[in-house]
């Protein structure tokens, strides 16, 4: 069996495990030895730099606004990041309050701990309702373009839309 492992501290310990887990499978499986390939990846000593975060993706494209199809895709990349980061949060709140709920109250009222980790936690579902606010605001945001310059956008798509009439073919007898 061949295992690729890098140089280093984690080498042995890699190809240890690799060598315990191929013949843990291969007394479970009858004799059967699957290849197994482990890379331990170390970014301990990685150092955020400049090209690091210009590497980084946005979540929006660039608010270049030159055509109504540029700003339909940019409040359709809100929107939909919007709603995704909101059920994100939601879920942290939940999370969050599990959490502070298991937390002794100090006074030891009855119901206490449950009352102090809603009172934290609502800030943060507060922030899941506003990002889902902005979410319906992207929307509105579009709707709102598309009424405001119906004429124009109907114009453009009058001129573009021309049936085009069969031609004649003269040359073909």
């Amino acid at each position: 069996m061949t295992t690729t492992t890098p140089p280093g501290k984690g080498a042995k310990f890699a190809s240890d495990a690799a060598g315990a887990a191929g013949s843990f499978v291969g007394a479970a499986a009858g004799g059967f030895v699957p290849p197994i390939n482990v890379t331990v990846n170390n970014t301990k000593n990685a150092v955020p730099g400049p090209r690091a975060q210009s590497q980084q993706q946005s979540l929006l494209p660039a608010p270049e606004f030159s055509s109504p199809a540029q700003i339909r895709d940019y409040c359709n990349s809100l929107r939909a990041a919007a709603v995704m980061l909101s059920f994100e949060v939601a879920m942290g709140a939940e999370i969050l309050k599990a959490v502070l709920a298991t937390v002794p109250d100090p006074d030891g009222r009855v119901g206490g701990a449950k009352i102090r980790a809603f009172k934290v936690s609502r800030k943060l579902q507060r922030s899941a309702d506003e990002l889902r606010n902005a979410a319906k605001l992207a929307a509105a945001c579009y709707a709102a373009f598309a009424q405001e310059y119906e004429g124009e956008l109907n114009a453009h798509r009058a001129r573009t839309r021309r049936p085009q009439q069969p031609r004649m073919s003269w040359g073909q007898q």
